[in-house]
């Protein structure tokens, strides 16, 4: 028996060391997406026994907890946490890295709207770079006319207030090395949370590597903060005042 026990922790521990990317999902009253993508993540660590994937269950109302914990016994290589209240788009995000195992840490969205092929692709063009600082981003294609030319302009604003090429800020997924979050003592909750890694990787003059990704419309469910017009107002209204707190706490 206590043969076994030594067995089963060393096995366990194995399994630990063996993971190099850690993929973060934050998910809010996703319950119909989230088999889909598991079972799309489950297809591809088949093949790559290194990647483990947290999907942060963000305060939902749905059966999300309920599905995950369920799939959760039945995936090696899926972590859940449940969190009783939502912590905001930034909040979960960060949530699923304090737990994350991997050297390499990823995070996108769980609508399905990521390619979870376009995490391992970007994973494996970041493996061949000879520099550990490369932030690797993806940049949409295929996307409505209305929201390229919000992004266009946004982009620009950032781009020139901040002082570094910021470009397509909230495209997915995103792909870097854990000792980008080292010395970092606070975390924006919201949607600022894309800018502001993206903004800390380019002070820090980590390499940028930007790959095209497709960004299809969501099979299921709705955006909780892309509901139109009013909705992308606020957002930019967000982001500006985020955007004249980052400048100043960097400077």
């Amino acid at each position: 028996m206590i043969l076994e026990i030594f067995y089963y922790l060393k096995e366990k521990n194995i399994k630990k060391k063996l993971v190099e990317l850690s993929v973060i999902l934050p998910c809010y009253n996703e319950c119909k997406n989230i088999p889909i993508i598991v079972e799309r993540f489950s297809e591809l660590i088949n093949k790559n026994q290194s990647i483990e994937v947290i999907m942060v269950n963000n305060g939902s109302n749905d059966d999300s907890k309920k599905i995950l914990n369920k799939l959760a016994k039945y995936n090696h290589f899926l972590k859940v946490i449940n969190l009783k209240k939502n912590l905001g788009y930034g909040g979960g995000i960060h949530r699923g890295l304090i737990e994350a195992s991997g050297n390499i840490l990823s995070y996108t969205h769980s609508d399905l709207q990521t390619n979870p092929n376009d995490i391992l692709r970007g994973y494996e063009i970041l493996k061949k770079q000879k520099n550990e600082n490369v932030f690797l981003k993806g940049l949409r294609l295929k996307r409505p006319l209305f929201d390229q030319f919000f992004t266009v302009g946004m982009s620009i604003f950032e781009s020139l207030y901040l002082g570094k090429f910021l470009w397509d800020i909230n495209a997915q997924p995103n792909i870097f090395p854990k000792s980008l979050l080292s010395e970092i003592k606070e975390f924006p909750k919201d949607f600022s949370f894309d800018l502001f890694l993206f903004y800390i990787a380019r002070v820090r003059g980590y390499k940028v590597i930007r790959f095209n990704v497709d960004f299809p419309k969501r099979i299921h469910g709705q955006s909780s903060w892309n509901k139109g017009i009013k909705s992308k107002i606020k957002f930019i209204k967000r982001t500006i005042r985020f955007t004249i707190d980052l400048n100043k706490l960097i400077k």
